[in-house]
């Protein structure tokens, strides 16, 4: 049985914890140590069964547990070239980590990692498809600026999608932020607004993905009900019915103790 559990997911830190026939790694680690810890013991999650960390990017609310996490349970690290270096060079990694450059694909265990294309302000960022032993396959695509080819492949050949919906754009227009950020923000390697990332979400239903879970909200620039309306209102207009054609939700700030069986 696949299931991912989102345990953070916010500007504040992001992880994903993807399972199946008892195998298990983490999508990044984005709190510190002990908050991880106590997420994953409000979902009934041993820390054991993780065999490894894969990181989309150096950010800090990707990567903050990462040095004390991955040391406590002796974990290895994956990530891209890119990825790898800038952690090592921000000092966000301990210099004698298992870390491990992932170019295209790995198999870990009876479990397919295959890193996947996106559009950020770092390094290398990516995102990842994920095949479990059972073959059912999830996709996590956030922090990327727009979708990219291999994005949407991934996406497409998935079961379950995790997909950043960021912001409202006139909200993020007419908020707080400054301009600089706010600039930052809507460009190409910025984040994905709620109407780009409702946009795509019929493709990806017409080609048979069946969970979808709306990612990384701001807390400035977006609410939940905003996010889930974009896309519900996009989806309904294509003639696709809310837990009938798939199911949505949001990914929590922290843990509500959901899963998703995928």
């Amino acid at each position: 049985m696949a299931k991912i559990v989102p345990l953070f997911s916010s500007s504040q830190g992001n992880s994903y914890y993807i399972s199946g026939n008892n195998e298990a790694v983490l999508v990044d680690a984005g709190r510190n140590c002990k908050q991880l810890e106590l997420a994953l013991r409000a979902n009934e999650i041993d820390e054991k069964t993780i065999k490894a960390i894969f990181v989309t990017h150096e950010h800090t609310d990707h990567c903050s547990a990462l040095r004390v996490f991955a040391k406590r349970y002796d974990l290895p690290i994956y990530a891209t070239k890119g990825t790898i270096d800038a952690l090592i060079k921000g000092d966000k990694v301990d210099i004698n980590a298992k870390l491990n450059v992932i170019e295209d694909e790995i198999a870990l265990g009876n479990m397919l990692i295959k890193t996947v294309a996106t559009s950020h302000d770092a390094t290398e960022s990516c995102g990842y498809h994920i095949t479990t032993a059972d073959n059912r396959k999830c996709a996590i695509v956030t922090d990327t600026g727009f979708l990219t080819s291999d994005a949407l492949k991934a996406l497409k050949n998935s079961n379950l999608c995790v997909i950043e919906s960021n912001h409202d754009i006139e909200m993020l227009k007419n908020g707080v932020y400054p301009y600089i950020l706010k600039k930052r923000v809507l460009s190409m390697t910025g984040h994905l607004s709620n109407v780009d990332c409702a946009k795509v979400l019929p493709s990806l239903v017409d080609s048979g993905v069946t969970r979808l879970v709306l990612a990384h909200l701001s807390q400035e620039n977006n609410t939940v009900s905003l996010a889930l309306d974009t896309a519900v209102a996009s989806l309904s207009a294509n003639g696709m019915k809310r837990d009938s054609d798939y199911t949505i939700m949001t990914a929590p700030v922290e843990t509500n103790g959901k899963n998703i069986i995928f």
